[in-house]
């Protein structure tokens, strides 16, 4: 298969409308298929990631199609079988919602996955699980099986690994007979994340409760079918408008400023950078201009932290990013391969323990770069074209189809070049 890509050096003009939020349409569907009915979802992308939540809330019973970007999911057989293999693929997303969606209807499921997934941590539910009924057998990572009936009660989850975990507590909670805590034991990372849990849920009229410590989620609740509009993609979208503050002049339309999405802080921060940017309604535009460094505090947006060290490898001084060593656990070590990307084009960047130090260069001069099957780490490679005096080949052309299957559709309408080979 075609898998190494040649990014183009260019100058970036143009707009692109931002695809449909990734983590906004799991939650849909998972809210979908609980509600026992017949809901559609649009605009939808099926990404890789996406046709794993499909996937899987279909091998609970749910049947789903796609027509023209909208997605009809009928939850009406949902918990109907009593055992399933779910195959998460590569998602964590879907792993984490699942496994506690699952124990909620007493399925005895298997999840399956494949690339880092099979090693990316679960413990927080096995350990959490068996105490409410949920029996989880397990080598360590997948495959895990779980067998047994979820029961409410006080869910004691740290906050600083991943707003996943709670995420699908979240989702699962309602279902069950009593009603339930979840309480924080160390300070959350990623809280936008979780506000969109609690927003998505309340449009198939589930309650939720923030309370001192954590959340407050009653039982007995009933999710009810709804037709869901989702969210333009921000973290998607901030490629885009890196690329514009790098070296060009770029629009993005469908992204909504009162978005619950955390990665819309992409705009102030490359106000911060120095770049021109512009907010109107769901429409934003950012003008390069002279970037100076700046300290980035990663814990609430570690999707954005490989784009941001593009535009920090422009800048004028030293960026650090701290608050970051989750990425470590993603499809690749994100610090690792982010500071190994740009030191290969040119770049001055040094890998700390939870972050990253990178000076600033005129511009950067091109090479080979490993995409460390990391569509993250591809799209980064194609924003640092926007300054580049040579080619960049990158590995790994088409880990893109995890999140964002048009991406260089979308990359060609801001005058960007791939190649792919």
């Amino acid at each position: 298969m075609e898998n190494h890509v040649t990014f183009k050096p260019f100058e970036p003009n143009g707009t692109v409308f931002a695809p449909p939020s990734k983590s906004d349409v799991h939650r849909a569907v998972i809210c979908a298929a609980l509600s026992k009915g017949v809901c559609t979802i649009s605009p939808v992308a099926l990404s890789e990631d996406i046709k794993a939540t499909i996937r899987c809330v279909e091998a609970l019973g749910a049947a789903a199609k796609i027509e023209d970007n909208v997605l009809t999911v009928d939850g009406s057989r949902m918990f109907g079988k009593s055992s399933a293999v779910l195959d998460c693929g590569e998602s964590g997303s879907t792993l984490r919602f699942m496994i506690p969606v699952a124990a909620a209807g007493g399925v005895e499921a298997t999840f399956t996955g494949c690339g880092r997934l099979p090693e990316r941590p679960i413990g927080i539910y096995t350990e959490a699980l068996p105490e409410k009924g949920v029996v989880c057998a397990t080598q360590g990572g997948l495959p895990l099986t779980i067998s047994g009936r979820l029961k409410s009660g006080v869910f004691y989850i740290p906050g600083n690994v991943s707003s996943q975990f709670i995420t699908g507590l979240l989702l699962a909670l309602p279902l069950l007979k009593g009603d339930s805590d979840i309480i924080l034991t160390s300070p959350i990372q990623s809280a936008g994340y979780i506000n969109m849990t609690i927003r998505t849920m309340s449009k198939f009229g589930i309650e939720v409760d923030m309370t001192d410590r954590g959340w407050h989620v009653r039982g007995m609740q009933h999710y009810i079918p709804t037709d869901y509009v989702t969210d333009g993609d921000w973290s998607q979208a901030a490629f885009f408008l890196a690329a514009g503050a790098v070296g060009g002049d770029v629009t993005v339309v469908n992204a909504n400023i009162d978005s619950s999405q955390g990665d819309r802080k992409i705009a102030a921060l490359l106000r911060e950078f120095g770049a021109e940017v512009h907010q109107d309604g769901g429409r934003i535009t950012v003008k390069k201009a002279p970037l100076s460094a700046v300290t980035i505090d990663a814990a609430q947006i570690p999707d954005l932290v490989p784009v941001l060290a593009v535009c920090a490898c422009f800048a004028k001084g030293t960026t650090r990013i701290i608050n970051a060593e989750r990425l470590r656990i993603k499809e690749s070590d994100r610090l690792k391969s982010t500071a190994d990307l740009l030191n290969a084009l040119g770049g001055k960047v040094i890998e700390l323990p939870d972050g990253l130090e990178i000076t600033g260069v005129e511009r950067l001069g091109g090479g080979e770069a490993d995409g460390c099957n990391d569509h993250r780490i591809v799209m980064s490679a194609a924003v640092c074209a926007a300054k580049c005096g040579g080619e960049i080949k990158c590995s790994d052309a088409w880990s893109i189809n995890k999140s964002y299957p048009d991406f260089y559709r979308d990359y060609r309408k801001i005058g960007g070049c791939e190649v792919i080979e």
